[in-house]
C-alpha cells in the first residue's frame, strides 16, 4: 500500500504521521493511543461515536479520511475541556451518562448545537443530537442536561 504523510493541528499541537490514503481520521487519531474520547462503533457514520471537531464543525471520524484533515484543525473532547466543562457537569448532575461510550460525541455535538442555537428548545436539542446513539440512557437525561446547560449559559434557572 502507498502511504502518505499527513499533518494537522490536534488539540492545539501540530502532529504528523504516515497513513494509507484510505485511513479514516478516527483510526489515525486512535493509533496515537492518547485520545480515549475517539471511539469507533458502527464504522458507517450512523452512531456518531467517532465524532470529532474539524475546523470548528463536528464530523464523523469514521467517514472522514485522515488525508482530508491535512493542514486543518482537529479537536477531540480532550482538547475541548474548557468549553465543555459546564456540559460535563450537567451530564453528571442529570445522570446523562451510563456506560459513557457515546458521551464524548454527545458533549461535542451538544456544545456545537448550543453555540449555533443557544435558545434551543427541547425538541431542537433532540433533533440536534439525533445522529448520536446512546444505548443506555434513553436520551431524556441527556436532553435535560443540555437544556439545563443552555439555561445556565443564558444566566437563567435550569428547566
Amino acid at each position: 500500500m502507498t502511504e502518505t504523510t499527513v499533518s494537522m493541528t490536534l488539540n492545539g499541537t501540530r502532529i504528523e504521521g504516515r497513513v494509507e490514503a484510505r485511513t479514516h481520521l478516527a483510526d489515525f487519531l486512535r493509533s496515537r493511543g492518547d485520545l480515549p474520547s475517539v471511539r469507533v462503533s458502527c464504522e458507517y457514520g450512523v452512531c456518531g461515536c467517532c465524532s470529532v471537531v474539524l475546523d470548528g464543525k463536528v464530523v464523523r471520524g469514521c467517514l472522514t479520511l485522515a488525508v482530508q484533515a491535512q493542514d486543518r484543525d482537529v479537536r477531540t473532547l480532550e482538547g475541548s475541556t474548557a468549553e465543555t466543562e459546564d456540559l460535563r457537569s450537567a451530564f453528571v448532575e442529570r445522570n446523562a451518562l451510563q456506560c459513557g461510550y457515546c458521551t464524548p460525541a454527545m458533549l461535542l455535538t451538544a456544545h456545537e448545537l448550543l453555540q449555533t442555537k443557544p435558545d434551543a428548545t427541547r425538541e431542537e436539542i433532540r433533533d440536534g443530537l439525533s445522529g448520536n446513539y446512546c444505548r443506555c440512557t434513553g436520551y431524556h437525561a441527556i436532553v435535560d442536561a443540555v437544556a439545563a446547560t443552555a439555561e445556565r449559559r443564558k444566566g437563567g434557572v435550569d428547566r
